[in-house]
C-alpha cells in the first residue's frame, strides 16, 4: 500500500467524478450531444481509478479509497467484487486459465466441444477486435452474472455484502441520472454504460495472450498520451503485473529503463497502439475459444 496521499490520483478521481457530473446536467442543454459521449469516456477513466484503488492507491487506507470510488458509475460490476476477482487474476503463474483467471476469456476444450455451432461462432467473433467492442461486453455480463447468482446462491463469504452495496449505490446512482440529470436510465444504459464498457474491452483484448512462457502472456501497448491517460497506463500491461503495487504515473518511466528487458520477457509482444491491435485483429481472431495450451479437463478425464 502507498504510505502517502498520491495527489495526482486524488485530482483524477476528483476531475472524473466532478466531469461526469457536469456532462449529465448539460443533457438538457444545445449541448446534449457532448453529454453521453463525454460520461463514457469519465466513466471509462473512473474504472481506471477503481482499479487503481484495489492495488492500494491513493491512500494507505483501503477503507478511504474504496469510499472515494464507490458511486457504480458503470453500473455493472460490485466494485467489491471487482476487488476480489481481479486480484485473483494477479496470480500470473494462473494467468488466461479458465479454471484459474477470472478475466480469462479462452473456455476448457471439453466446454467448446459442447458448445452448439452458433455458439462456438458467437465466442469467436468476440475473439475479433470489433467482435470485442460489439458483443464482448454482453457476454462478459450474461456470464459474469451467471457465476455470480451461483456464488450468491452458496453463500460465498463476502458477495452478498458487495451486492447489497453495489445495490445502495445503484439507488444513489440512478436518482442522480433521474432526478438531478433528467435522463431516461435506458439512456444512461446505452449511451454511457455500454460504450464505457466497450472502451474498457478495447483496453483489455490485447492485454493478455495464452503462451506457456508466463511472461509472455501479457503484453505492451505503446499508445499515446490521451489513451494512456484513460487507461493509467495499463496499456503497459506487463509492467503492471511486474509491479502491481506502483502507482500508474511510475509505469512508464520504469518501462522506458527497462524496455529491453520487459520486451525480452513477454517475447517481444508489443502493439504499436490500439489502431495497430485493429488494424491485425479486426475481424481475425486474435487467438482461439478454447485454450491452446491447457486441456487439464481433458488430461482429469483420461
Amino acid at each position: 500500500m502507498a504510505d502517502h496521499v498520491e495527489w495526482s490520483t486524488l485530482f483524477l478521481i476528483a476531475v472524473s467524478l466532478s466531469g461526469w457530473l457536469g456532462a449529465g446536467l448539460i443533457w438538457q442543454t444545445n449541448l446534449w450531444w457532448l453529454s453521453l459521449p463525454v460520461m463514457a469516456v469519465l466513466a471509462t477513466l473512473y474504472a481506471s481509478l477503481q482499479h487503481e484503488t484495489i492495488h492500494g492507491h491513493p491512500t494507505r487506507f483501503a477503507w478511504l479509497n474504496e469510499a472515494m470510488v464507490s458511486l457504480p458509475l458503470g453500473v455493472l460490476f460490485p466494485y467489491r467484487r471487482y476487488r476480489d476477482l481481479h486480484l485473483k487474476h494477479h496470480n500470473d503463474s494462473n494467468l488466461t486459465d479458465p479454471f484459474e483467471d477470472p478475466e480469462s476469456y479462452f473456455w476448457p476444450l471439453s466446454h467448446y466441444n459442447m458448445m452448439r455451432p452458433f455458439m462456438r461462432r458467437v465466442f469467436q467473433f468476440n475473439n475479433t477486435f470489433v467482435g470485442r467492442l460489439l458483443i464482448g461486453p454482453v457476454l462478459t455480463i450474461i456470464g459474469f452474472s451467471r457465476t455470480e447468482w451461483a456464488r450468491l446462491r452458496a453463500a460465498e463469504p463476502g458477495v452478498r455484502v458487495a451486492w447489497l452495496m453495489h445495490t445502495a449505490g445503484l439507488v444513489l446512482l440512478f436518482a442522480i441520472v433521474i432526478q438531478l440529470f433528467a435522463m431516461p436510465v435506458w439512456v444512461y444504459i446505452v449511451g454511457v454504460v455500454y460504450p464505457a464498457a466497450s472502451l474498457t474491452a478495447m483496453r483489455a483484448y490485447a492485454e493478455h495472450q495464452a503462451a506457456e512462457n508466463i511472461g509472455g502472456r501479457s503484453a505492451i501497448v505503446e499508445t499515446n498520451a490521451l489513451f494512456s491517460l484513460l487507461y493509467l497506463n495499463n496499456n503497459l500491461h506487463i509492467v503492471h503485473h511486474a509491479h502491481p503495487q506502483l502507482p500508474w504515473y511510475d509505469l512508464p518511466a520504469l518501462y522506458r529503463e527497462r524496455k529491453h528487458n520487459y520486451l525480452a520477457a513477454n517475447d517481444h509482444l508489443l502493439f504499436k497502439g490500439y489502431g495497430d491491435i485493429a488494424l491485425r485483429f479486426a475481424f481475425t481472431v486474435k487467438q482461439p475459444v478454447d485454450h491452446p495450451f491447457l486441456h487439464r479437463d481433458d488430461q482429469v478425464a483420461g
